[in-house]
């Protein structure tokens, strides 16, 4: 029998509007709420813990933020790790890279990466589609 590997979920995206542009589009909510979630109870702040509401489905999640580079990183638990990059690329785009790890090495924890990998790819489609 083979052993599974803590499954590490990886998401990327060129958005073609420069990194300062693309992180804030992630950390303001007035911004986020136009292509992911439906409120915040405030911005992105390191040591603050904000709450994202999904109204139409009915739920919310804490997120602890831990490190916030402008234009550069967004490192927060949500309540696995998660990591945003954001690479310039050429002078007016962006290359974004979300990375979540934490996931158990089993069955249930491979389910949810995969999960979780076409919904940063969903939120990487709609915050291009916004800033596009």
């Amino acid at each position: 029998m083979t052993a599974i590997q803590a499954p590490t979920v990886r998401a990327d995206m060129l958005i073609r509007r420069p990194p300062a542009q693309v992180y804030e589009a992630f950390v303001d909510p007035a911004i986020t709420t136009r292509f992911w979630f439906s409120r915040a109870s405030g911005p992105l702040q390191v040591g603050q813990t904000v709450t994202w509401w999904w109204d139409q489905y009915g739920v919310s999640a804490p997120a602890q933020v831990d490190a916030l580079e402008p234009g550069r990183l967004i490192r927060l638990r949500w309540p696995l790790p998660v990591e945003w990059r954001f690479e310039p690329h050429g002078d007016h785009a962006t290359l974004v890279h979300i990375t979540a790890t934490g996931f158990d090495a089993n069955d249930n924890g491979v389910s949810q990466a995969i999960d979780n990998m076409g919904g940063f790819m969903l939120v990487l489609a709609g915050c291009k589609a916004w800033l596009e």
